[in-house]
Formats: C-alpha cells, structure tokens, sequence
C-alpha cells in the first residue's frame, strides 16, 4: 500500500469518525457521563491499538513500535493538557451540556494546526539535522520548567487570540445556549462559549510547541508521527470527561512528564552519539508513567480539604 492510499484512507477514516461522533451520537448538548465518558476512552484506545496491528502488518515492526511510542508520549502528555481545560471550563462556568460540542471544534482546530506543525517540523529536520539539538535543548528545559513553574494560573483576556476576537466581534455578556454566534440589531455576535474554544486551541498550540518536537524524537516518518498524534487528540475528548473530578489522583504525574520530556530531550541531543533502541525508550515512558501513578494514588493526601498538590 503506498503513502498516498494510507494517507487518504486514513483522513477519511478520521472525517467519518467526526460526523458520526457530532452528526449521530451527539446531536443534542448533554451532559457527558463518567460512564460512557470511559466507553468511548476504551473504543479509542481499542482503535489504536488496531491500527498499531494494522502499521505492524503494512509498515513492519520498527514503524509499529515507533506509532505505539509516540502514541504514548501524546497521550500523557495529554493528560496534563485536560487538567489545563478543567480549569479554562472553571474559569469561564461553562455548562457541562456545552462542553462536549467546545472540546468538538477545539479539537478539530488542533488537528489541522498538528498537521501543519507534524510536516514542517519533519520537514525542517530532513533539511537543517541540527535543528535536532535545539528542539533537544527545548524538551530539557520543559521538562525542567515543568517542576519548577508551579500551579498554572489562568488570565484569558491576556491571550492575544483572545483579544483579537474580541476587537473584530462584539461579545455577549452571557451564554446563548450551546451556540458560539448570534445575530443582534443586525450585527454578528460571539458568544462566551466562541472565546472558550479560542482558548482551548490557543493552549493546545502551546502543548503542540512541546509535544511535536518529543514525537519526533522517537520517528522522522510524517505519517506515524500524524496517526499517533491523531489518536491521541481524538480520544481526549472522552478522556477528559473521565479524568474530570478524579485529577487529584495525579499530583505526581507532573513529575512523570517532566522526567520523560528530559529523557527524550537527552535522547535527541546525543543522538549522533548514542543511538538509543525504541524499545528502550518505549520501556523508559511505561516505567516512568506507572511509577507516577501509582505514586498518585498511593501517596494520596487523605481529607475533604486534601490539597491537589504533592505533599511538601
């Protein structure tokens, strides 16, 4: 099968997959349950792992443990990105019926902006092999910066998409059920929900920064390192819905990422030096991620008013 047949066959794989999830299960705004929040999270991870059989099969084994790898590294990383969007939907008091359809469109943006991320970020390390030392360097000063920035603290109408919005459309002051625009005294009008998913891809093209650059450590072949991150990204809708309330039992997972991104981050910089086995590296992720939730869950502050941070 050649590049032009899995490219193609995937895209239209995804676009189905879309309409369905928008157009027939989620026609109507409700409330997304933990329940079936869990089941699409299940079908998700089931999908990519059958197409991780399907990459084994087409592409070898090398390429399939190299889309696992990067499927792993986005999909942690993604985890720290939800409790980012916990906290914008807090910011903002968005409804849980809505918050479904603002994840929807959020995340549709956030593939196109990774596509052109994956292919120039491919592209520019085809060229210019020394850019591989800087995005190195980058990923060991995020994950540095990771323990060390502390809580993340939110302030939206800083951001300067936020801004823009907001000096070409007139705002509403409240919600307009789950619509993101509104035609008043004949003039076009953004809603609060509109600035939400502004937001949201605004912070995922901040976690795109980091997380592009960690997958191309692992593989230089545009078409895993777009499949993984697509996997990724598709099931953190459901994933979100699942993790959101229980983020408490993550407090140490920070320092789990942190830990992988400096790994990678070395593993880039030495590179021409050392050449490190995917499945070492793939080992080093599991490891690290199962240590740092099982340290979550075993150190767990106890009490209603247990902090969300480590203890000191």
């Amino acid at each position: 099968m050649n590049q032009t047949t899995l490219w193609i066959g995937f895209n239209a794989f995804v676009l189905l997959m879309l309409t369905l999830d928008l157009g027939v299960f989620r026609r109507k705004s409700n409330e997304v349950k933990v329940k079936e929040a869990l089941v699409w999270t299940c079908v998700w991870v089931f999908m990519a792992f059958l197409f991780n059989v399907f990459v084994y099969y087409q592409l070898g084994s090398e390429k399939a443990f190299e889309f696992f790898t990067g499927y792993l590294i986005e999909k942690s990383l993604s985890v720290d990105n939800i409790f980012v969007i916990i906290l914008i939907f807090s910011y903002f008091n968005v409804p849980a019926p809505y918050q479904h359809k603002v994840l929807f469109w959020g995340i549709l943006g956030a593939l196109v902006l990774r596509v052109a991320f994956i292919l120039a970020g491919v592209e520019l390390i085809h060229k210019f092999h020394w850019l591989i030392y800087i995005f190195g360097a980058f990923l060991i000063y995020t994950g540095i910066k990771i323990v060390t920035q502390g809580d993340v603290k939110l302030d939206p109408d800083k951001n300067p998409l936020v801004k823009l919005v907001r000096k070409i459309f007139p705002v509403t002051e409240h919600f307009e059920g789950d619509k993101f625009f509104v035609r008043r005294d004949h003039k076009l009008w953004a809603t609060p929900l509109f600035i939400v998913v502004v937001v949201i891809e605004a912070t995922d093209l901040i976690f795109a920064v980091d997380s592009i650059p960690a997958i191309l450590s692992i593989s230089d072949d545009a078409f895993i390192v777009y499949t993984s991150n697509v996997f990724a990204i598709l099931g953190l809708r459901s994933l979100y819905f699942a993790l959101a309330g229980i983020e408490k039992y993550f407090v140490y997972l920070k320092y789990g990422l942190s830990a992988i991104l400096v790994f990678i981050g070395a593993k880039m910089c030495l590179a021409d030096l050392i050449k490190i086995p995917i499945e070492v590296s793939l080992a080093f992720i599991v490891l690290t991620l199962a240590m740092a939730v099982l340290a979550s869950m075993a150190l767990q502050p106890k009490g209603e008013g247990a902090s969300n941070s480590p203890p000191k």
